[in-house]
């Protein structure tokens, strides 16, 4: 069964499809570039995936042809960021965004074509994977707007493609192929443009299928790995390694194995 809801005026749309949870960005008209709303947007929607116990996994994708999305919309700025208060407000909305999908309790697939700049790309790299077409481009222009790159932003790309290619990617504000993308272990897959839904879906729907307690843990434990070693929590990782075991998940993965069919996982 398949449902939508719409949010920020329509610019985003919520959809739940077979397990999958699409938050989709739609503003094609401006290569969906995001505003302060579509920001505020993104965080609601993400969690609201969370809550729903029928949302396995959660997709991000852009509408239309031309972009996953270009960012935030400059065109904006001077209504939504012209004040000091203004940029305060705005910040915390994207901080937000970016930390509802970086840690959401579902893994999350940025589904990556044309344009992916900016904020956009700042929001993919906050997903657990991301599959983009061959005709995808990167890039983060900050360095040619002026805009200051946070922590938290800068550590996100630093766990992800080490220190050296984050300060290729925001000294030279330059765009980048995706190919080059994926050689320095910025998106996982690079596909045929024809191929990037198959891909996704293929992808979805694999991870959906598996055990979320299993997951779960493995997500925990990737993050707390990239803590640093004074704020990390080996006792969280072993408790949920523990409940995996202690779950009836794994009692039906063990009996579904010794019947040689797929197991039917509830997360329990």
């Amino acid at each position: 069964m398949t449902s939508e809801r719409a949010y920020a005026d329509g610019k985003l749309i919520a959809r739940r499809e077979n397990g999958l949870g699409w938050l989709i960005i739609n503003n094609p008209e401006r290569r969906n570039a995001l505003s302060l709303a579509m920001w505020q947007g993104v965080t609601e929607i993400v969690h609201e995936f969370e809550a729903d116990p029928e949302v396995r996994v959660i997709v991000l994708k852009g509408e239309g042809e031309k972009a996953f999305t270009a960012g935030a919309d400059i065109s904006r700025f001077e209504i939504e960021r012209g004040t000091p208060e203004g940029v305060k407000a705005y910040e915390a909305a994207t901080t937000d965004a970016y930390a509802a999908v970086r840690h959401a309790a579902k893994p999350t697939i940025a589904r990556v074509h044309g344009f992916c700049m900016g904020g956009g790309m700042a929001m993919a790299i906050c997903c657990d994977l991301r599959v983009a077409e061959t005709g995808a481009v990167f890039g983060i222009p900050a360095a040619r707007l002026g805009v200051g790159y946070g922590y938290d932003a800068v550590k996100t790309l630093v766990d992800l493609i080490g220190p050296s290619f984050t300060k290729e990617v925001l000294f030279t504000a330059r765009q980048f192929t995706a190919q080059e993308a994926a050689a320095m272990g910025l998106v996982n897959r690079a596909v045929a443009p024809e191929a990037l839904d198959d891909t996704v879906a293929e992808m979805a729907a694999r991870i959906a299928e598996n055990a979320p307690l299993t997951i779960k843990a493995v997500a925990t434990a990737v993050d707390d790995l990239l803590r640093d070693p004074s704020q990390r929590d080996r006792a969280a990782v072993d408790r949920l390694v523990s409940e995996c075991f202690a779950s009836q998940d794994f009692q039906e993965g063990r009996t579904a194995f010794l019947e040689k069919r797929k197991p039917k996982f509830r997360g329990v």
